[in-house]
């Protein structure tokens, strides 16, 4: 709830039909204006005008104990003796106010104090929220009728939930009658206008003073630190009281269905979040019963898979608040919306927000933090299916909103996300040093021995799309240290796969390589060079076949034919120690895995060159052979590729006919035209 400190006369206050206003906050810091007469002359106006809008609501509360059958209007059929019945004159209307907010011209937003010395309200702030048209009426009711299904828990309620404390009714003035809802005071900062504040780290540590107590309810030992360590742990909190405040309205049959930056605040009295006036829950049995019937138990689902999905939008704005821009949230909403794995928002994001990003890519940061484990809360929040939306108990035990100092057992889909997640980023890391490149090969090993589809009909449905090369275990040459004919720079390579036919299991594989030939003598600094694309195209037929693993007293010839990390007994030796034993789904190390049989046909292969490198055929000559040298000869020779052994809805393995692997990433973007998914 923002509400704005008036400082002119408005005459749209004057009217209950008043148009949308913008609800960025003011604030209470007086407004400056270049001479103190001028603020003092507009400060006395307003104080004599904003409250005009009530001036005929107090005059008509005056009749109100002469004529007390008109305050029934309206409510005759309504149950509120749950709550307070106010008069207008128990109150002391403050020089606050706010029109239209979230949107909604039908609202008018006062402070007000209570004066009534008999009340037990008696000097205590409350918001006046004046409803005019009969939509905002009954969102006004409805707040109060839900209040009765949650009285029972008073101390919950007060904490997660705007507290509600009564009405005011008015007699029909000119044919309509206005309602006005009395509910208690939050402060004037909604979560948004928190995260729009330039300071909103800071300010906001202060606001739920934060200290060591607080940061132990999430997990932590100790305040402060750097700032993105700071901000992960103020989401976690946040996070966490919102997930309690949502479980408490779902336990009760109640779905809050207008989550949202706008309706959530932070009080600064009790530290809680609030999650708004619930004026829109909806209830998850439609006649009122709790009979388990199958309609019912999936009104209940998708209400409940609503509620986490808006969830999750909060949570990727407070994490990364570049969200907060309408076009970059458009694109981010896009991407959901054409149906594309939520898994996969981190190649959508990295494209989007780049390094250019003016908050220093904080949001990426702490959710590439413990594994990845903030892309994948994200992604069960947010998931395309209702189904596969995590719930908000099933949430609060997430590695994620869990500090260090928790113990917290990961699910085996977890391990696989924090492997990939892993492989992922080292990937991304200019690679040196082979404790690297063993690191990660090992990494691949892993997720293939714990391949969640290993049937040949999971790879049908998975396997199409367009997929972003990382890493090759095998041999890796670059332009360093070496002076070959034609100075090529490799960029993105992608393996685009589309099954022909939904009868058969036909595939068609397309390797498309972008890359760029740098001429003259100042190539070290100057990379633009003429731009190229190789592209190899194939067809394959899936089969279902299996991966074996090699004896360590086999033939060289065979050993060097899978690479060290094809042995059985290398392999079996850094599976069975203490740190892997407990997550390997075998006691024995098995000779063999199932895999994705892929039998290629035919190859055809195109390159194209910009001017003036495609009238020389020498040079087209020497970049085909560089090209052949740098990138990985799978991605050449697709017929090289023999079976698939890992793949989820955001990675895959390939292996080649020479033991390497292929670790690919799902990819969306188009690097030409970042406004396109492809």
């Amino acid at each position: 709830m923002a509400l704005c400190c008036g400082t002119g006369f408005n005459p749209i206050l004057e009217s209950n039909s008043a148009r949308n206003l913008s609800t960025r906050l003011i604030g209470h810091i007086p407004l400056r204006f270049t001479g103190q007469s001028s603020y003092l002359v507009r400060r006395r106006r307003h104080k004599g005008i904003c409250c005009s809008s009530l001036k005929k609501a107090a005059s008509a509360s005056a009749m109100e104990s002469q004529e007390e059958s008109v305050l029934s209007v309206c409510l005759e059929e309504e149950e509120l003796d749950h709550v307070i019945r106010f008069k207008m004159s128990d109150f002391k209307i403050l020089d606050r106010v706010s029109i239209g907010l979230g949107g909604r011209a039908d609202e008018v937003v006062f402070e007000a104090k209570v004066k009534d010395s008999g009340s037990p309200l008696y000097n205590t702030r409350v918001v006046l929220r004046q409803l005019s048209s009969a939509q905002a009426q009954r969102r006004g009711k409805r707040a109060i009728e839900v209040l009765k299904k949650l009285v029972r828990r008073k101390l919950l309620y007060h904490s997660y939930s705007m507290h509600v404390h009564g009405y005011i009714s008015l007699p029909a003035n000119g044919g309509s009658s206005s309602f006005i809802l009395v509910h208690g005071y939050h402060g004037s900062f909604s979560l948004r206008h928190w995260l729009q504040q330039s300071d909103w780290l800071p300010t906001l540590e202060a606001t739920l003073a934060l200290d060591e107590e607080s940061v132990r309810k999430v997990g932590e030992d100790t305040t402060g630190g750097p700032a993105v360590s700071r901000q992960l742990r103020l989401i976690r909190i946040l996070m966490r009281d919102l997930l309690i405040g949502v479980n408490y309205l779902h336990s009760h049959g109640l779905a809050h269905t207008e989550l949202r930056l706008e309706n959530v605040h932070i009080s600064p009295v009790d530290r809680h979040i609030k999650v708004g006036i619930l004026g829109n829950a909806a209830d998850f049995y439609e006649d009122g019963s709790n009979n388990d019937s199958m309609d019912n138990m999936d009104r209940r689902q998708m209400m409940i898979a609503f509620d986490m999905r808006c969830v999750g939008f909060i949570m990727a704005k407070m994490v990364m608040r570049e969200l907060m821009d309408p076009s970059i949230f458009a694109k981010f909403k896009l991407f959901l919306t054409k149906g594309y794995d939520p898994s996969c928002l981190r190649e959508l994001m990295l494209e989007i927000l780049g390094r250019s990003s003016p908050n220093g890519n904080a949001g990426l940061q702490i959710l590439d933090r413990n594994w990845g484990a903030g892309w994948h809360l994200l992604s069960l929040l947010l998931a395309n299916k209702p189904s596969q939306r995590i719930s908000c108990l099933h949430a609060l035990r997430h590695p994620f909103l869990c500090g260090p100092r928790w113990r917290v057992v990961p699910s085996m889909d977890i391990i696989r996300w924090g492997l990939g997640s892993t492989a992922m980023r080292i990937s991304e890391e200019y690679i040196y040093r082979q404790p690297q490149r063993s690191r990660l090969a090992h990494f691949i090993d892993l997720m293939e021995m714990l391949n969640p589809h290993p049937k040949p009909k999971n790879w049908l449905e998975l396997l199409p799309g367009k997929w972003r090369l990382l890493y090759c275990t095998g041999r890796h040459v670059g332009l360093t240290l070496r002076q070959p004919p034609a100075r090529v720079l490799i960029g993105d390579v992608h393996l685009t796969v589309t099954r022909e036919s939904k009868m058969k299991a036909n595939l068609s594989f397309v390797s498309d390589i972008s890359f760029s030939v740098m001429i003259g003598q100042d190539w070290p600094h100057d990379k633009a060079g003429k731009t190229g694309r190789l592209q190899v195209n194939s067809s394959f037929m899936l089969r279902a076949g299996r991966r074996l693993y090699l004896k360590q007293d086999q033939t060289t010839e065979k050993k060097f034919f899978f690479g060290p990390f094809g042995s059985e007994e290398a392999l079996a030796q850094k599976f069975t120690g203490k740190k892997w034993q407990k997550i390997t789904p075998f006691k024995e190390f098995p000779s063999s895995l199932p895999a994705a049989k892929l039998t290629s046909s035919d190859v055809d292969v195109t390159m194209n060159l910009d001017d003036p490198l495609n009238r020389d055929i020498d040079m087209a000559r020497n970049v085909l052979q560089e090209l052949r040298t740098q990138i990985p000869p799978e991605m050449f020779d697709l017929s090289k590729v023999v079976c698939g052994t890992y793949v989820d809805s955001r990675m895959l393995v390939l292996r080649g006919v020479n033991g390497s692997a292929l670790l690919f990433s799902r990819s969306f973007v188009d690097k030409n035209n970042s406004n396109n998914s492809s």
